[in-house]
């Protein structure tokens, strides 16, 4: 994994995507995003807020708001995103595709920078979302797909017509691989549930508790299954257990027993229990049980449904006035689960800074981007409303408008297919697909320029790029070669000379 070649606290200003393609390959630990939604509306800030001016359209179209290189890098290098964008352009129509193409193109270089570890979140509504989860199983692949999560975004009980109101938002998650880092969010009990579950409280300080088992089905021959206080636990056909694990088991070493994981066999660690008033002694007849205190449980494991946090109203303190803002505790949930404290956090969309503050406020770096020109304004002055939840006493923003440069070597998708004859697309109008593959044939004849064979016939080569598009396009052909199947087919998983040269001898094609 290459190192950054950005600075923790950087707001990049302007399309996200020139920055996207200076940052180095795995060097982000999660994104978490807030991109457009294709609503097909304009949105305008609250006046008088710390936001004002704030406006975007969120309307697409494929004449107007798609380039030419993105699609010819799509449909050349990942068809199975070319094939989405070209199912919702028949399905839905040409603004969806155009919505998805523009996402598209920044989805793949999201995926190339996060690292293996990393985790990523995009956050849409059921405009497109059924659009852009096909869009995200063809980028990052569908074993990756870890959560549709659902927020309910309003609260209003008001009729729509004809149809059931609209009352929440879509936030996906994906991982790069099986290893991404993941810690469990735990929330609070519900009143009711406590005072049904943990109804006994002895008054001692420890608070409420219930009462659980101390005993498991099936006999046991060592020290679970012996008599302990008279009780014959073999005769009723079960054993002995006690809470080593988490949970109780920590709570009991941090707060009364120390050592108690250290007490060797079942019946010192009963005793233990008993002698520090763990054990629940009913008045007659049943069994005696472990006293579960609520100070021992996390609380509620969190789902994939969010009820719990509720949108931002117009008198709440975080509220900017920014027309699409989401609230901190969103976003500090999931960073809180996809990243540890120091982990880079990335927000190609950033806004009003909900992420970057979020990350802030929890220890992680952050790196935001947003083409808005009031964008480091209220970066800096929502770091400074929550300064004092801040990590560091003066955080500088720093403020950057050209792209990072690459210190990883900049190759994408086949950096050992290199053109040694560059040749310049003629005057006139720009070239199809087909008038280029024509052009090419006539300057390089039916050669590969990935293994260097020739074909006796043209249909075994195949028009590609030779680098990423991040000239914008300018390199019309230049950028393009002839690969036959098997070199364009591999050269997605093939990443240095030696591996094409390997390739090459295993069909015959060169000599050892």
């Amino acid at each position: 994994m290459a190192a950054p070649n950005f600075r923790n606290r950087t707001l990049y200003h302007g399309d996200n995507l020139p920055f996207l393609r200076g940052m180095n390959s795995e060097s982000v630990h999660l994104i978490a995003t807030d991109p457009p939604f294709n609503k097909g509306k304009d949105f305008h800030a609250t006046p008088d807020s710390l936001a004002a001016g704030a406006k975007f359209q969120d309307r697409w179209s494929w004449a107007k708001d798609v380039e030419q290189a993105w699609v010819d890098q799509i449909e050349d290098d990942w068809p199975t995103v070319h094939a989405v964008i070209e199912a919702s352009k028949a399905t839905y129509g040409q603004d969806m595709a155009a919505f998805l193409c523009f996402m598209g193109v920044r989805l793949l270089e999201m995926q190339r920078i996060l690292r293996k570890d990393g985790s990523i979140y995009l956050h849409c509504d059921p405009t497109a979302s059924h659009y852009l989860k096909q869009l995200m199983d063809a980028v990052f692949g569908p074993g990756k797909f870890r959560n549709e999560i659902v927020w309910q975004c309003a609260t209003t009980k008001k009729a729509d017509a004809k149809r059931f109101g609209n009352t929440h938002e879509i936030i996906f998650a994906y991982s790069k691989s099986e290893h991404a880092a993941w810690n469990p969010v735990y929330l609070p009990y519900k009143e009711a549930y406590i005072k049904s579950m943990y109804r006994n409280d002895d008054n001692d300080g420890r608070g409420p508790y219930r009462v659980s088992d101390l005993t498991q089905t099936g006999i046991r021959h060592g020290a679970s299954g012996m008599v302990w206080r008279s009780i014959d636990i073999t005769a009723k056909g079960k054993h002995w257990i006690t809470p080593t694990g988490k949970g109780a088991g920590d709570w009991i070493v941090d707060n009364v027993i120390p050592d108690f994981r250290t007490i060797r066999g079942t019946q010192a660690r009963l005793d233990a229990l008993d002698t520090h008033n763990l054990i629940y002694w009913p008045k007659q007849g049943s069994m005696p049980g472990l006293k579960r205190y609520l100070a021992s449980v996390a609380g509620e494991a969190a789902t994939d449904l969010v009820l719990d946090i509720a949108p931002l109203q117009g008198s709440a303190r975080e509220r900017t006035g920014y027309p699409t803002q989401k609230p901190l505790a969103l976003y500090e949930r999931i960073i809180k689960a996809s990243s540890n404290p120091g982990d880079l956090v990335l927000d190609p969309f950033c806004g009003c800074a909900t992420t970057p503050v979020a990350a802030e406020r929890l220890g992680r770096q952050w790196v935001g981007m947003d083409i808005w020109e009031g964008a480091l304004t209220i970066v800096k002055q929502r770091m400074e409303d929550n300064r004092q939840l801040l990590t560091e006493a003066d955080p500088q923003v720093h403020y950057e408008t050209s792209p990072p440069e690459r210190t990883d070597g900049g190759m994408e998708a086949a950096p050992f297919i290199q053109v040694t004859e560059r040749y310049a697309e003629p005057n006139g109008p720009r070239m199809s697909r087909a008038e280029m593959y024509e052009y090419l044939l006539a300057q390089r004849g039916q050669r590969c320029q990935g293994c260097d064979r020739v074909f006796d016939d043209a249909r075994y080569l195949e028009l590609d790029h030779n680098t990423p598009r991040s000239d914008g396009g300018l390199n019309h052909i230049t950028n393009r070669v002839l690969l036959c199947g098997p070199c364009n087919r591999s050269k997605s998983n093939t990443y240095t000379l030696s591996g094409l040269r390997r390739l090459n001898r295993a069909n015959g094609w060169m000599a050892s």
